[in-house]
């Protein structure tokens, strides 16, 4: 079937914002899934009708006996039926003209049995010959908090708090996403609740597509379980940064079953998650490293708008706390720089001596006392153009000082257009101020400091990430032609040749079939050479034994040679062998691995990283989607631990960094070129130095 591209805004609000809603399944029975449904219902601002054969009304809701009898064409119809009647009544939803389905029902496609995935399909391809989206099934439902509509059998919604709010919630799992939803009980709110099941139909990505086009969600707050298309994931991503919208997600299931099949050194680097980060910066989400974390992240986001600087300042009352924020900043890498001149007079006008009127400053008990002058501190670093927040260390709750202290931060924020956070430090998690501060449009709440940091970090970077879209790339013919002339399974010389053509700098070799060849070969480019096997079954030769390196004269050459043929043909199974191949010995420099390998969700990206040996054993390295421009190629470079070898360590000389960057774009390129035809690339090592970077081996695998 033809990929899908996401459903717009306009395709699911009939679904997801309706005006009339029928409750199919509707029984008299009020645990059912069905009676459930209708009391979530009971706010709904549009009207509500139940189909049930005996008509009546049935929990206040008035019933007919079919969908069809419903006298209101229906926006969207909630299935609460079992699993073997949930065909028929999308038949005659269809047959209606209804907007959407939501289907309760498990017993699909999750069950892993062909018959009932081959039911889940048609249910499917019914949805999309009508026009008419189908959540689920297997599904949670969905609840749209600005109409009231409780599209969901949630016991808990229809007597929640209901608070309404600008954090849109996605999820597979419905069990996850009302986990989120229920920050209603402590203060917080959600604009919509949308859970996809099986996701037959409607995914994440095309819910995530919805919600940017929904002017009552500021922030989307996404949590994927596994997607089966990763470009429809940034088509959503796109729409979303189109409108400044930021996404945080969670991906549960982050183990590294996506390098388990890699053959290339690339494949220990380029993981699923690499892939999935990969894919966060190119679509632009903000990346959580916990579920506890994405609440609280995008509550941030709807609150702080865009940053106005790239420090943070922070203020508490205890130097411990102080400690506490400069420990923290350094590990998020957010800066703190002091404060300006005029920022700093008002800081010591009020702070004493046995305080720090700095960055972060420590007002000391006696100033956090005194409402004036702590508010008068807090405006001043608000103020100051050097920082984008203000973090407000709380190591100790008050019942009379910190609700205080929230309404007093709140206009604060306000009126400096940035965002106040408070680091919630004490074990008193729920204490006074806690809801207030949650609730408030201007304070953002955090339950630990790390966290605190490790948002305004990503806020930081999500305000200067670009587009989401992929550079066109220009391919080769020659390459092509070249693929089309290789075997199942390339040699380094063919992978080379490959790379050539893209504008790889390669190491020139001839390939030799006996040891004299090789003698030949070696005085005519002059010593020292390096001899490897020449064999597509070979992936990593010096691990095999069929290399030899700084080879200087004839008979070092032969004896070379010899060692070199015996190693290869005491492999088991025995490879194949096309010869010996002799190139120059490359002067010593800083080694690299460039790399990409094409994932299964993603589709091709490339790697770089410290090469040789140490691409095992430290595992530095940086991925993106391929292709990459010139510009990417920098900014993964810089992001290596390793990155000062490149520029210049302890006296030593820089190397050509724009030709390394050009080595990326070119394999980012040939990945993205022919991602049928190419499952991974390896060259390793590159090395580099003034003026030059070099690949002296490579590796293709063919898909």
């Amino acid at each position: 079937m033809a990929r899908r591209p996401v459903y717009s805004h306009a395709q699911m609000k009939r679904l997801i914002a309706p005006e009339t809603v029928a409750i199919v399944g509707l029984s008299r029975n009020g645990k059912s899934f069905g009676a459930r449904t209708a009391a979530n219902m009971v706010g709904f601002t549009g009207r509500t009708y139940g189909v049930n054969p005996s008509g009546g009304t049935i929990h206040g809701v008035e019933c007919f006996a079919s969908i069809g009898e419903v006298p209101v064409q229906v926006d969207c119809a909630v299935l609460a039926v079992p699993a073997d009647a949930v065909l028929g009544v999308v038949e005659q939803c269809a047959a209606a003209g209804v907007g959407g389905c939501v289907i309760y029902a498990s017993g699909f496609a999750e069950t892993g049995a062909e018959e009932q995935i081959a039911l889940q399909q048609r249910i499917a391809a019914i949805g999309r010959e009508a026009d008419m989206r189908i959540v689920g099934p297997n599904c949670f439902g969905l609840i749209n908090n600005v109409s009231r509509a409780g599209l969901s059998f949630s016991g808990r919604y229809g007597a929640s708090p209901g608070a309404q709010g600008p954090v849109g919630i996605v999820s597979q799992s419905g069990g996850l996403a009302q986990a989120l939803a229920q920050v209603t009980e402590r203060g917080g709110s959600f604009s919509h609740f949308l859970a996809a099941g099986n996701s037959a139909d409607v995914d994440v990505c095309d819910y995530v597509s919805y919600l940017a086009g929904d002017e009552t969600c500021r922030v989307i707050a996404c949590i994927a379980e596994g997607l089966a298309d990763g470009e429809r994931l940034l088509e959503a991503g796109e729409a979303a940064r189109a409108v400044g919208k930021p996404i945080v997600m969670y991906k549960i299931a982050t183990g590294s079953a996506g390098a388990k099949a890699a053959m290339s050194h690339t494949g220990t680097l380029a993981g699923s998650n690499a892939a999935y980060d990969a894919a966060y910066a190119r679509a632009g989400i903000v990346k959580a490293d916990n579920i506890e974390d994405v609440y609280p992240m995008a509550a941030f986001f709807a609150k702080a708008g865009k940053p106005k600087a790239k420090g943070v300042a922070a203020v508490a009352a205890s130097g411990g706390a102080c400690v506490i924020t400069l420990d923290k900043s350094e590990a998020a890498g957010v800066a703190m720089p002091l404060p300006g001149a005029a920022t700093k007079a008002v800081l010591e006008s009020h702070v004493p001596d046995y305080g720090a009127p700095t960055n972060p400053c420590d007002i000391t008990a006696g100033v956090a006392s005194d409402a004036a002058a702590y508010a008068a501190c807090a405006e001043a670093l608000l103020n100051d153009p050097a920082y984008s927040a203000l973090v407000v260390m709380a190591p100790s709750i008050s019942d009379a000082m910190t609700p205080r202290n929230v309404a007093m931060f709140s206009p604060l924020a306000a009126k400096a257009g940035k965002p106040v956070c408070l680091s919630w430090m004490s074990e008193w998690r729920d204490g006074p101020g806690s809801r207030e501060a949650e609730a408030d449009p201007h304070v953002a709440l955090f339950k630990s400091t790390g966290q605190c940091f490790d948002t305004l970090a990503a806020w930081h970077r999500w305000a200067d990430q670009g587009s989401a879209l992929r550079p066109r790339t220009p391919g080769t013919s020659k390459a092509r032609d070249l693929l089309d002339m290789a075997g199942e399974r390339l040699t380094e010389r063919e992978g080379k040749a490959i790379l050539a053509a893209y504008g790889v700098p390669v190491a020139t070799d001839h390939v030799v079939p006996t040891r004299e060849a090789a003698v030949e070969a070696a005085e005519a480019m002059g010593y020292p050479v390096v001899l490897k096997v020449e064999s597509p079954d070979i992936a990593h030769k010096t691990e095999a034994g069929v290399v030899r390196l700084k080879l200087e004269g004839a008979d070092a050459v032969r004896a070379a040679y010899d060692a070199i043929i015996a190693a290869a043909q005491s492999i088991e199974p025995r490879p194949a062998i096309k010869g010996v191949l002799v190139q120059p010995m490359i002067a010593a420099g800083v080694e690299l691995v460039v790399g990409a390998q094409n994932d299964p969700t993603f589709g091709p990206m490339v790697v770089v990283g410290l090469g040789g040996i140490m691409v095992e054993l430290i595992k530095d390295s940086a991925a993106e989607l391929a292709p990459v421009t010139h510009e990417q190629a920098s900014a993964m470079l810089k992001r290596l631990k390793g990155y000062p070898l490149l520029t210049g360590f302890r006296g030593s000389d820089p190397v050509d960094i724009d030709a390394i960057e050009r080595i990326i774009v070119a394999v980012s390129e040939l990945a993205a070129d022919h991602p049928a035809d190419i499952a991974e690339i390896d060259v390793n090592p590159i090395i580099c130095g003034p003026g030059r970077a070099i690949a002296v081996d490579a590796l293709i695998v063919r898909t």
